[in-house]
């Protein structure tokens, strides 16, 4: 097949049941019976990922990306990661709180953790579902110290040293590598994250894994590695205005995220240095480009290759998509500055150069 023949491409999400898991998705995603117990997250768009549909049915992302390189992934992708798709999407219901939990960034992955393959783990959430009163966990309330923290954990008083920070429905988080973090009962969310499923856990409230009817395992040595242990520098991330019914939620060095909200019919371009992950989070969208036509569903999400050119989406009413990519920060910068948007306002959303 020739680059020209790429096509967006529908993978076959994976699911996760963690006990921490709720019974949301389930049916937000339309599931068929029998519907499982409990979904703690749903895995839309990762290498490992068989795509289901078209030429390319039955070979994974990493295989695609392998075989067609900058022509699905761009060049911005490939000179920054290689052959390898960077990005992992999905969906997270925590019924329960998650484990207080820290992720390496890439120097310390590509180290030490250099046999599984992944990168660091730099992550955002944006909240689709929050329950009144509903935070998270987001790194330490003040600074601290290796010892100090090593100490909390062992005497089981970590938390009082944690940020608590509130979220509503609508709202971004920012999640860098070595920020101690935890997603609290009562939210459901979409992350976009580095390729990556490095957690290293420090606290799980005393649970037992059902399957083992052990503790699940914790990682203190290497939590204390990677940890952060300045006090987390932001809180919710506010967006910023790209054009009416498009806006910036959070861009950083390994990805940018929108929010685009519309009623009529919307024509992009795929810049041809990266690809795209356009996921529907309201209504339903037909996608269309040079050569298909495909619906979008409510939960749906698809991979743009960086050569497909232009699409167009076509809305069943008030219709919600996010869209991933990895962005160029300067262009970035630039644009906002040839509009005359403070460089502050700028740094707040834009949160790495």
């Amino acid at each position: 097949m020739s680059p020209i023949d790429l096509y967006p491409l529908i993978t076959q999400p994976r699911l996760a049941q963690p006990l921490w898991g709720g019974t949301f998705l389930a049916d937000w995603l339309d599931l068929p019976p029998p519907q499982p117990e409990r979904i703690g997250e749903v895995w839309l768009v990762y290498d490992t990922n068989p795509i289901v549909e078209g030429a390319l049915a039955g070979q994974t992302l990493a295989q695609a990306t392998r075989d067609y390189g900058a022509a699905l992934v761009g060049e911005r992708t490939i000179a920054r990661y290689g052959a390898d798709f960077p990005l992992l999407a999905k969906f997270i219901d925590a019924a329960d709180r998650l484990s207080i939990q820290v992720h390496p960034d890439d120097a310390y992955a590509h180290t030490h953790e250099a046999a599984t393959g992944f990168h660091g783990k730099t992550e955002a959430w944006h909240i689709l579902r929050a329950v009144p009163g509903a935070d998270v966990v987001y790194g330490l309330a003040h600074h601290g110290s290796r010892d100090e923290l090593a100490a909390a954990i062992a005497a089981g008083s970590l938390e009082p040293l944690l940020r608590r920070l509130p979220v509503t429905t609508g709202d971004t988080v920012f999640v860098p590598a070595g920020t101690l973090h935890a997603i609290n009962a009562g939210i459901v969310l979409f992350e976009i994250q580095q390729k990556s499923d490095l957690t290293y856990r420090v606290y799980d409230y005393g649970r037992v894994d059902a399957a083992t009817g052990k503790p699940r395992e914790l990682h203190i040595e290497k939590a204390l590695d990677v940890t952060d242990y300045t006090p987390a520098p932001r809180g919710v991330v506010p967006p910023l205005l790209l054009e009416a019914g498009r806006e910036l939620l959070v861009a950083c060095r390994s990805f940018a995220l929108e929010r685009l909200a519309f009623a009529s019919v919307v024509t992009r371009v795929v810049d041809p240095a990266t690809f795209e992950i356009l996921t529907v989070i309201e209504g339903v969208a037909t996608l269309r480009w040079n050569g298909g036509v495909r619906e979008l569903r409510r939960g749906e999400a698809a991979v743009l290759p960086a050569r497909l050119g232009s699409y167009v989406l076509v809305p069943a009413g008030e219709t919600r998509v996010l869209r991933a990519y990895v962005p160029d920060l300067d262009a970035l910068w630039r644009e906002f500055a040839q509009r005359g948007v403070d460089a502050a306002r700028v740094a707040e959303t834009v949160v790495e150069r």
